[in-house]
């Protein structure tokens, strides 16, 4: 079986840095960006299997992000999982209105991600 990859985009170093060592143990491929402009260009190139998308973020934020990818209709069944600091219910209204798949709030456990990022990709399957 081929290692799903998956796109971690966030402008917080330390943070992508943990969060592609717990997804590289547990066999993804990662691919990373630190900005949203940088974000669509790595989505384009490298086609990931799911994106996990900071919203607070430079050049373009996670939102603008998220609804640029699905207004691709070759690319809108991508799952998009955001991870965020902003823990408000419209933030999370909003994220789910531009399509996100998921919506997890930093601090987050690493188990908790890993059963999102699981989840989907298996919905993916059906």
């Amino acid at each position: 079986m081929e290692n799903k990859k998956i796109l971690v985009v966030d402008d917080e170093p330390d943070l992508v840095a943990f969060v592609k060592l717990r997804l590289e143990a547990h066999n993804y491929s990662v691919v990373t960006a630190k900005d949203g402009k940088e974000a669509l260009s790595v989505f384009d190139k490298e086609n990931p299997d799911l994106v996990l998308l900071d919203i607070l973020m430079p050049k373009i934020d996670g939102l603008k992000v998220c609804q640029t990818i699905r207004k691709d209709p070759s690319k809108a069944r991508i799952p998009i999982i955001m991870l965020t600091a902003k823990d408000r219910s419209d933030d999370i209204h909003k994220a789910k209105e531009v399509g996100a798949n998921g919506y997890i709030v930093k601090p987050f456990e690493a188990a908790t991600l890993l059963f999102e990022i699981k989840s989907l990709l298996d919905k993916e399957k059906i």
